[in-house]
């Protein structure tokens, strides 16, 4: 008895689950961002031999080590850690390069693809910006230096995990104002 009630109560669950509506795709959407109106901060502290110009939208995070800081972008949860090393006869410009570069290749393991583009600004200032695609830890690094005195080193980074494609747009804002802060940036 106890078998033909079980039964029965199989078939009835299994007759109700079938009438339901097959089960659709959802539509794709994308997230909603709100981009942040542009304008620009001047950062000119005393104790660092450099001057570029910022994002208002950001804020400065200072570091123990002195000249070096984050600049945070709240709206994006993103950083550009910045930091300022003197060249000396211990730390020569090769070496400072050679350092960037060892960590360009960690991130390159996995990112898709890399590409070098020397910069030069108006005020003479020279370096190279190193952009990557796919799931790199960091999809823009880039330096500055005279190569005799100064190098000045950023990496941006996000404090969460989006796929590559979600951030596409973010870093693509976020890209200019690096081009903005490259443009402005001077020795003193």
């Amino acid at each position: 008895m106890n078998r033909i009630v079980i039964f029965i109560l199989f078939i009835s669950l299994t007759i109700v689950a079938c009438k339901s509506d097959p089960p659709t795709p959802r539509p794709r959407a994308y997230p909603k961002i709100d981009f942040p109106e542009r304008s620009t901060i001047r950062y000119d502290v005393t104790d660092c031999p450099y001057t570029f110009l910022y994002p208002g939208y950001a804020e400065i995070n200072e570091k123990k080590e002195a000249c070096w800081f984050d600049l945070y972008m709240p709206t994006f949860e993103a950083r550009l850690h910045c930091s300022y090393v003197p060249i000396t006869k211990d730390k020569g410009f090769t070496d400072l390069v050679h350092d960037a570069f060892l960590i360009a290749g960690k991130i390159n393991e996995r990112a898709n693809y890399m590409t070098e583009s020397r910069v030069q600004n108006a005020q003479g200032v020279g370096g190279l910006i190193l952009d990557w695609t796919g799931p790199a830890a960091s999809p823009v690094h880039f330096y500055l230096s005279d190569t005799t005195t100064h190098f000045f080193k950023a990496a941006l980074y996000f404090d969460s995990h989006v796929e590559p494609d979600s951030l596409a747009p973010i870093v693509t804002f976020i890209k200019q104002d690096i081009d903005s802060l490259i443009a402005t940036f001077n020795w003193k």
